[in-house]
């Protein structure tokens, strides 16, 4: 069983959590110019990695909060566990940040704190 800390709760059980899929997801807009292209590509494509991975998480059995977790889809090693509001902690592939702190949950896929 996987084990997740959730950053405002500690420890818990994996069953205790809800996957929300690939964090970090810019919504596209302004509305008025982005095509019907750039919004199916925004509701459906995701990187879907083999190896390390941003994902959402959420503690539907604790304080019902969302968060990020960088995790290896192959070892399942949690790597980092941070807010929503937060860049991550570790690099892209590239060495660059991963996520922009100033997106907020509501502007995040989904992303109801």
């Amino acid at each position: 069983m996987l084990l997740l800390e959730c950053p405002y709760c500690g420890p818990r059980a994996e069953i205790e959590f809800r996957y929300g899929g690939e964090s970090h997801i810019r919504r596209p807009g302004p509305h008025a110019e982005v095509s019907d292209a750039q919004w199916a590509d925004y509701l459906y494509n995701r990187k879907n990695l083999k190896g390390e991975h941003r994902e959402r998480w959420l503690h539907a059995a604790g304080c019902r909060r969302w968060f990020n977790v960088a995790r290896n889809t192959v070892t399942h090693q949690v790597l980092a566990v941070y807010k929503m509001t937060e860049p991550c902690p570790l690099p892209d592939d590239t060495g660059a940040p991963v996520g922009d702190p100033s997106m907020t949950p509501g502007t995040a896929m989904g992303g109801a704190a």
